[in-house]
């Protein structure tokens, strides 16, 4: 029988690489957006395409029942995907935007995993991958909100897959680096929304730095993968006998790795600090 899989965030980016690699091969791939116009393009493309918004969680259920009612009850595999940003000093970011981001990041993956869990314990099998980040396991200057969303993201899917040892569930995470993306552009009516940057006391850093990073487009990072990179690695988590429990894409995760586990706290601060 074709496997089936539920993609998040599929309007561009990590998500639309998925879709379209898993599909190539052979999955039933359920390519959901959070926007109506992307599951209607995707539509078009020959995807089946719930919308989903994480900050919905009618949307979430109706979403996931839209999946079993094609596929007479089962799901094989999960990614959870879609995901944006708030750039920001976190002495700036307000407490709402945070809970904005949390929302979406954090509280609404563990919502549509919730809800697959008795559906892959009911078949007896399943894959669920998060896509978490480099940011999910070292902190860079700016990305305060994000960093904290993919840390719990880390923390929650650790707990998960300890508790889900005792089954045919597999729990991974995939941490990519500088992947291309969107991820920047649809970060700015986020900063423009919630940073009051003009009144911060590190205004001038925010003109030395964060600003030039935002909205001028300098090309590709050094180490940039295309999201086909990413897309290799879901394919060995959801296909394999015997998944990973953690994915690396790109050499900056690699080099962040290392950090955290062989470098002192300070040592490792001093690097990140200029980052």
């Amino acid at each position: 029988m074709q496997k089936s899989i539920l993609i998040t965030g599929c309007s561009s980016g990590i998500g639309l690489d998925a879709a379209h690699g898993m599909r190539a091969r052979g999955w039933r791939v359920f390519a959901s957006c959070r926007q109506q116009r992307d599951c209607d393009r995707l539509r078009a493309q020959g995807f089946e395409s719930p919308r989903i918004d994480y900050t919905d969680t009618d949307s979430i259920t109706s979403g996931l029942s839209y999946v079993l009612e094609a596929t007479g009850g089962s799901l094989d595999a999960l990614f959870n995907n879609g995901a944006h940003g708030l750039p920001g000093a976190v002495e700036d970011v307000p407490t709402d935007g945070l809970r904005h981001i949390f929302e979406t990041n954090v509280f609404g993956w563990h919502e549509l995993t919730r809800q697959v869990i008795p559906v892959m314990r009911e078949q007896g099998h399943g894959r669920i991958v998060q896509c978490s980040s480099v940011l999910g396991l070292v902190a860079f200057p700016w990305r305060g909100a994000y960093v904290a969303t993919k840390y719990a993201i880390e923390g929650l899917t650790d707990t998960l897959r300890l508790e889900l040892r005792d089954t045919d569930i597999h729990v991974a995470l995939i941490e990519p680096g500088p992947i291309t993306s969107k991820l920047r552009e649809k970060a700015i009516p986020l900063f423009e929304k919630y940073i009051d940057w003009e009144n911060s006391a590190i205004r001038e850093k925010y003109e030395g730095s964060l600003l030039n990073r935002l909205y001028e487009s300098s090309g590709p990072d050094r180490f940039e993968l295309p999201a086909s990179a990413v897309t290799d690695k879901l394919a060995h988590a959801v296909e394999a006998r015997r998944p990973k429990p953690r994915y690396y894409v790109t050499t900056p995760t690699y080099i962040a790795g290392i950090l955290r586990r062989i470098l002192p706290t300070n040592a490792s601060d001093r690097i990140l600090s200029d980052i």
